[in-house]
Protein backbone atom coordinates (compact mmCIF):
# COMPACT_ATOMS: atom_id res chain seq x y z
CA UNK A 1 0.00 0.00 0.00
CA UNK A 2 1.20 3.50 -0.93
CA UNK A 3 2.36 5.78 1.82
CA UNK A 4 -0.16 8.94 1.25
CA UNK A 5 2.25 11.31 2.92
CA UNK A 6 5.65 10.74 0.89
CA UNK A 7 6.53 13.14 -2.02
CA UNK A 8 8.74 11.85 -4.78
CA UNK A 9 10.56 14.22 -7.56
CA UNK A 10 10.79 11.92 -10.84
CA UNK A 11 13.64 12.77 -13.75
CA UNK A 12 13.29 12.72 -17.24
CA UNK A 13 17.07 12.20 -18.01
CA UNK A 14 18.29 13.34 -21.08
CA UNK A 15 17.54 17.42 -21.34
CA UNK A 16 17.12 17.57 -17.29
CA UNK A 17 19.60 16.10 -15.81
CA UNK A 18 22.16 17.50 -18.43
CA UNK A 19 21.45 19.19 -21.27
CA UNK A 20 22.45 16.81 -24.24
CA UNK A 21 19.03 16.50 -26.39
CA UNK A 22 20.87 18.48 -28.70
CA UNK A 23 23.19 15.69 -29.27
CA UNK A 24 20.42 12.77 -29.37
CA UNK A 25 18.93 15.09 -32.24
CA UNK A 26 22.04 15.12 -34.20
CA UNK A 27 23.18 11.72 -34.03
CA UNK A 28 19.46 10.69 -34.91
CA UNK A 29 20.35 13.19 -38.32
CA UNK A 30 23.53 11.65 -38.82
CA UNK A 31 21.89 7.97 -38.70
CA UNK A 32 18.47 8.92 -41.06
CA UNK A 33 21.12 10.96 -43.49
CA UNK A 34 21.85 6.58 -44.07
CA UNK A 35 18.32 6.13 -45.63
CA UNK A 36 18.18 9.54 -47.75
CA UNK A 37 16.51 11.60 -45.08
CA UNK A 38 18.07 14.97 -45.84
CA UNK A 39 15.05 16.95 -44.65
CA UNK A 40 15.40 15.98 -41.12
CA UNK A 41 16.89 18.25 -39.09
CA UNK A 42 17.58 18.44 -35.40
CA UNK A 43 14.93 21.19 -34.36
CA UNK A 44 12.33 18.75 -36.12
CA UNK A 45 13.26 16.00 -34.21
CA UNK A 46 13.41 18.12 -30.89
CA UNK A 47 10.18 18.89 -31.41
CA UNK A 48 8.27 16.58 -32.83
CA UNK A 49 9.71 13.12 -31.00
CA UNK A 50 12.32 14.21 -27.87
CA UNK A 51 11.53 11.95 -25.25
CA UNK A 52 10.21 9.09 -27.04
CA UNK A 53 11.45 5.86 -27.34
CA UNK A 54 13.75 4.51 -30.00
CA UNK A 55 11.10 2.28 -31.76
CA UNK A 56 8.57 5.31 -31.96
CA UNK A 57 10.74 7.78 -33.55
CA UNK A 58 11.83 5.66 -35.95
CA UNK A 59 7.79 4.50 -36.93
CA UNK A 60 7.41 8.46 -37.00
CA UNK A 61 10.15 9.36 -39.16
CA UNK A 62 11.15 6.09 -41.06
CA UNK A 63 8.83 3.16 -41.57
CA UNK A 64 5.53 3.01 -39.55
CA UNK A 65 5.91 -0.65 -39.51
CA UNK A 66 9.16 -1.58 -38.94
CA UNK A 67 9.64 -4.55 -36.95
CA UNK A 68 10.92 -4.51 -33.21
CA UNK A 69 14.79 -6.23 -33.98
CA UNK A 70 15.40 -4.21 -37.00
CA UNK A 71 14.02 -0.69 -34.89
CA UNK A 72 16.70 -2.35 -31.92
CA UNK A 73 19.06 -2.44 -34.02
CA UNK A 74 19.04 0.94 -35.07
CA UNK A 75 18.90 2.18 -31.95
CA UNK A 76 21.46 0.58 -30.52
CA UNK A 77 23.52 2.01 -33.67
CA UNK A 78 22.47 5.64 -33.00
CA UNK A 79 23.06 5.21 -29.37
CA UNK A 80 26.44 4.08 -30.23
CA UNK A 81 26.99 7.95 -32.80
CA UNK A 82 25.60 9.31 -29.28
CA UNK A 83 27.97 8.25 -27.26
CA UNK A 84 31.01 8.61 -29.33
CA UNK A 85 29.77 12.23 -29.60
CA UNK A 86 28.68 12.90 -26.01
CA UNK A 87 31.43 11.93 -24.18
CA UNK A 88 33.02 15.27 -23.45
CA UNK A 89 30.07 17.32 -23.46
CA UNK A 90 27.72 15.71 -20.95
CA UNK A 91 27.46 18.12 -17.86
CA UNK A 92 25.42 18.65 -15.01
CA UNK A 93 22.69 21.22 -15.39
CA UNK A 94 23.33 24.12 -13.02
CA UNK A 95 22.23 23.63 -9.81
CA UNK A 96 21.20 20.33 -10.24
CA UNK A 97 23.60 18.83 -7.40
CA UNK A 98 22.40 20.96 -4.60
CA UNK A 99 18.50 20.53 -5.69
CA UNK A 100 19.36 16.84 -5.15
CA UNK A 101 20.79 17.44 -1.77
CA UNK A 102 18.05 19.28 -0.35
CA UNK A 103 15.56 17.26 -1.90
CA UNK A 104 17.10 14.36 0.11
CA UNK A 105 17.46 16.68 3.23
CA UNK A 106 13.64 16.83 2.98
CA UNK A 107 13.09 13.27 2.91
CA UNK A 108 11.47 13.15 -0.92
CA UNK A 109 12.18 10.35 -2.64
CA UNK A 110 13.85 10.57 -6.00
CA UNK A 111 13.28 8.63 -9.45
CA UNK A 112 14.06 8.71 -12.98
CA UNK A 113 11.10 8.37 -15.53
CA UNK A 114 12.72 8.08 -18.87
CA UNK A 115 12.86 7.22 -22.59
CA UNK A 116 16.69 6.06 -22.50
CA UNK A 117 17.55 2.82 -22.68
CA UNK A 118 19.56 1.07 -20.19
CA UNK A 119 22.98 1.53 -21.59
CA UNK A 120 23.05 4.94 -22.06
CA UNK A 121 20.87 5.74 -18.51
CA UNK A 122 24.42 3.86 -17.07
CA UNK A 123 26.79 6.11 -19.42
CA UNK A 124 25.06 9.31 -18.13
CA UNK A 125 24.80 8.74 -14.46
CA UNK A 126 28.17 7.30 -14.39
CA UNK A 127 29.85 10.26 -15.93
CA UNK A 128 27.42 12.55 -13.70
CA UNK A 129 28.52 10.65 -10.42
CA UNK A 130 24.73 9.79 -9.73
CA UNK A 131 24.78 6.61 -9.53
CA UNK A 132 23.71 5.82 -6.07
CA UNK A 133 20.95 8.99 -5.86
CA UNK A 134 17.78 7.41 -6.81
CA UNK A 135 15.35 4.94 -5.16
CA UNK A 136 14.26 3.87 -8.64
CA UNK A 137 14.87 3.87 -12.33
CA UNK A 138 12.02 3.23 -14.88
CA UNK A 139 12.86 3.06 -18.92
CA UNK A 140 10.87 2.20 -21.66
CA UNK A 141 11.48 -1.13 -21.93
CA UNK A 142 10.41 -2.00 -18.54
CA UNK A 143 6.65 -0.77 -19.52
CA UNK A 144 4.20 -1.65 -22.28
CA UNK A 145 3.76 2.36 -23.99
CA UNK A 146 6.60 4.77 -24.08
CA UNK A 147 5.94 8.79 -23.60
CA UNK A 148 3.77 10.11 -24.20
CA UNK A 149 1.63 7.74 -22.27
CA UNK A 150 1.91 7.66 -18.15
CA UNK A 151 3.06 3.95 -17.94
CA UNK A 152 6.80 4.78 -17.43
CA UNK A 153 5.99 7.79 -14.43
CA UNK A 154 2.98 5.45 -13.08
CA UNK A 155 5.77 2.90 -12.52
CA UNK A 156 7.82 5.13 -10.93
CA UNK A 157 6.02 5.99 -8.90
CA UNK A 158 5.20 2.26 -7.81
CA UNK A 159 8.69 1.32 -7.31
CA UNK A 160 9.02 4.37 -5.13
CA UNK A 161 5.87 3.65 -3.04
CA UNK A 162 4.45 7.42 -4.00
CA UNK A 163 0.65 8.38 -5.19
CA UNK A 164 1.24 9.66 -8.53
CA UNK A 165 -0.95 13.27 -6.98
CA UNK A 166 2.01 13.17 -4.75
CA UNK A 167 4.65 12.94 -7.36
CA UNK A 168 6.16 15.96 -9.60
CA UNK A 169 7.89 15.25 -12.71
CA UNK A 170 10.77 17.48 -14.26
CA UNK A 171 10.46 17.02 -18.06
CA UNK A 172 12.18 18.99 -21.15
CA UNK A 173 9.84 17.31 -23.32
CA UNK A 174 6.16 17.67 -24.49
CA UNK A 175 5.51 13.92 -24.92
CA UNK A 176 7.16 13.68 -21.59
CA UNK A 177 5.04 16.65 -20.25
CA UNK A 178 1.68 15.13 -21.40
CA UNK A 179 3.07 11.70 -19.82
CA UNK A 180 2.60 13.38 -16.50
CA UNK A 181 -0.31 14.89 -17.18
CA UNK A 182 -1.82 11.15 -18.49
CA UNK A 183 -0.31 9.70 -15.04
CA UNK A 184 -1.52 12.57 -12.83
CA UNK A 185 1.41 14.51 -11.70
CA UNK A 186 2.40 17.69 -11.83
CA UNK A 187 5.25 18.80 -14.01
CA UNK A 188 8.15 21.42 -13.66
CA UNK A 189 9.16 21.86 -17.01
CA UNK A 190 12.70 22.50 -18.02
CA UNK A 191 13.76 24.97 -21.38
CA UNK A 192 16.59 23.19 -22.46
CA UNK A 193 14.60 21.63 -25.41
CA UNK A 194 11.80 24.13 -26.01
CA UNK A 195 10.55 27.41 -25.17
CA UNK A 196 8.64 28.11 -22.04
CA UNK A 197 5.80 29.60 -24.97
CA UNK A 198 5.42 25.66 -25.82
CA UNK A 199 4.69 24.65 -22.54
CA UNK A 200 1.75 27.09 -22.03
CA UNK A 201 -1.19 24.46 -22.75
CA UNK A 202 -0.28 22.21 -20.02
CA UNK A 203 -1.94 22.85 -17.05
CA UNK A 204 -0.22 20.55 -14.81
CA UNK A 205 2.79 22.64 -14.96
CA UNK A 206 3.47 24.20 -11.56
CA UNK A 207 6.93 25.81 -13.13
CA UNK A 208 8.71 26.56 -15.78
CA UNK A 209 12.71 26.59 -15.13
CA UNK A 210 16.37 27.05 -17.40
CA UNK A 211 17.65 25.15 -14.67
CA UNK A 212 17.72 24.31 -10.79
CA UNK A 213 18.91 27.64 -9.30
CA UNK A 214 16.06 28.95 -10.10
CA UNK A 215 14.07 26.40 -7.71
CA UNK A 216 14.09 25.06 -4.64
CA UNK A 217 12.66 21.95 -3.24
CA UNK A 218 11.10 23.37 -0.60
CA UNK A 219 8.97 25.48 -2.79
CA UNK A 220 7.82 22.63 -4.18
CA UNK A 221 7.55 20.51 -1.29
CA UNK A 222 4.77 23.95 0.23
CA UNK A 223 2.80 22.82 -2.97
CA UNK A 224 1.75 19.64 -1.29
CA UNK A 225 0.39 21.93 1.72
CA UNK A 226 -3.20 22.13 2.01
CA UNK A 227 -3.05 26.32 2.38
CA UNK A 228 -0.66 26.68 -0.47
CA UNK A 229 -2.18 27.88 -3.83
CA UNK A 230 -1.61 25.13 -6.83
CA UNK A 231 0.70 26.78 -9.09
CA UNK A 232 3.97 28.64 -8.54
CA UNK A 233 3.65 30.46 -12.01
Amino acid sequence: MRNNMKLAFIFDMDGVLTDNMRLHADSWVELFRDFGLEGLDAERYLVETAGMKGVDVLRYFLDPKISEPEAQRLTELKDFLYRVMSRDLIKPMPGLYEFLNSAEQHEISLGIGTGAGPRNIDYVLDILNLTDTFQAIVNPFQVLHGKPQPDIFLRAAELLDVHPSRCIVFEDALPGVEAARKAGMKCVAVTTTNSADAFSSFENIVKIIDDFTQISADELRQLFHEKQPLTLL
